[in-house]
């Protein structure tokens, strides 16, 4: 069966510098892979060629969805679209709307899944409200499963550090994705906090079905949930293997992880 991501000679220009080199990454059903490197080696670039945000200067981006099983090209797709695919990402820093409840964030992942137009939203017809019923009830179970549910009617201002993160990750499974990539889900959090998104991050997938790629400077983490792990640094891939060979790569060891790594 064909890779439900497969980007081959991905490139990313932007002027004279090429923040993104001709980078190969695949990824199967179930997997939890890893994408790490120094600051400023391409990874949020490269996601966000993935995702839309950018449109890549050259290369491929294929996906294969597990429901439908036909391989599509998405370079250059709008973001929208792309979600609509089946991708969806939290951001390094977080992108909450901040005075609207956590169950209205999470609803607001659920827009891409809805049927309704315009037109409906203005009639409020039965059909209508049947399914603005089940958005809400969709909504509440996702915050059950990322233990967020005692939250459900706070500002997403109000909630602690480590809910936030929760939240932006809830809000991306609203949209029902088959692939889930996390940009530095565990920055800024505490060690106990760490743990508790480990246990989300695998629990993600084991219950949901949902294949993950994340970047992450927590090595600890990184080593603990990855099966596989891509390395770049200066925008160009460096190393590819699983967590132990990555561990003692010389080139991985002098360009990031250097001689501190515990795991």
């Amino acid at each position: 069966m064909a890779p439900i991501l497969d980007v081959k000679k991905l490139r990313m220009d932007f002027g004279g510098l090429r923040a993104v080199n001709d980078v190969d990454l695949y990824i199967n059903e179930g997997e939890i892979v890893a994408l790490i490197g120094p600051n400023g080696a391409g990874k949020t670039t490269f996601f966000n060629c993935i995702t839309g945000v950018t449109k890549p200067t050259a290369g491929d981006v294929m996906i294969t969805p597990p429901s439908s099983g036909k391989t599509e090209r998405i370079n250059g797709l709008k973001p929208n679209t792309i979600t609509e695919r089946g991708l969806a990402r939290t951001f390094q820093n977080i992108r909450l709307f901040q005075n609207m409840t956590v169950l209205e964030n999470v609803m607001i992942g659920r827009h891409p899944r809805m049927k309704a137009g315009v037109l409906g939203a203005i009639l409020r017809d039965p059909r209508t409200k049947a399914e603005e019923k089940q958005v809400i009830e969709d909504s509440y179970e996702i915050l059950k499963k990322l233990n967020l549910e005692m939250f459900v009617n706070e500002l997403a201002k109000n909630l602690p550090y480590g809910a936030q993160r929760r939240l932006e990750i809830a809000r991306a499974m609203a949209t029902e994705p088959f692939l889930l990539l996390l940009d530095e889900p565990a920055a800024g959090m505490n060690p106990q906090e760490t743990r508790e998104l480990d246990d989300t991050i695998v629990r993600i997938r084991d219950t949901e079905g949902i294949t993950i790629l994340l970047i992450e400077h927590d090595m600890s983490l990184v080593m603990s949930l990855s099966e596989r792990i891509y390395v770049v640094d200066y925008g160009k891939l460096i190393a590819t293997g699983v967590p132990e060979d990555i561990k003692s790569n010389p080139e991985v060891i002098k360009a990031y992880l250097g001689e501190e790594i515990n795991a």
